[in-house]
């Protein structure tokens, strides 16, 4: 795989498919009233289990929270610190992709590099694939269990 590829949602594996549908349900809970921009993302950790997040805005634009970072820290909060896949899916008025902002990939990267990121739109029909070392080539901050493919 190269820094990223388009893919048919149909082509996904069962999990992956299952991935990114908790992703869209997850994000119909997004507390966003200022951006009117719902994100939902959900990370698969070792143990099979899904952990769900979506943005949450607050007033002071910094004080917000993106899916991203809430998914993973909600499974970090229940213990687990070892994940396999994560997705967002998010609103887009164009043809492009939404992806993890450069906090989310610092983010991401703390729990390993090499983790497979899925991303899609809301009708859920074409998936950007990629990595987190794909999103944050030569990040200082690598774990001491991953390699770069």
């Amino acid at each position: 795989m190269g820094i990223w590829e388009i893919i048919d949602f149909a082509s996904l594996d069962a999990d992956i498919q299952e991935l990114i549908r908790e992703s869209a349900t997850v994000r119909e809970n997004s507390y966003s009233p200022y951006s009117k921009f719902k994100v939902g993302a959900a990370v698969r950790c070792a143990d099979g289990s899904i952990s769900r997040g979506c943005n949450v805005e607050n007033a002071s634009f910094p004080a917000g929270v993106c899916a991203e970072t809430t998914a993973i820290a909600r499974a970090v909060s229940e213990g687990k610190q070892k994940f396999t896949a994560l997705a967002v899916v998010a609103d887009q008025e164009s043809t492009t992709f939404t992806t993890p902002c450069g906090v989310c990939r610092q983010f991401m990267s703390e729990f390993g590099d090499n983790i497979p990121i899925y991303l899609s739109r809301t009708d859920m029909k074409k998936v950007l694939r990629t990595k987190v070392n794909e999103l944050l080539p030569l990040s200082p901050f690598r774990t001491n269990d991953t390699e770069t493919s």
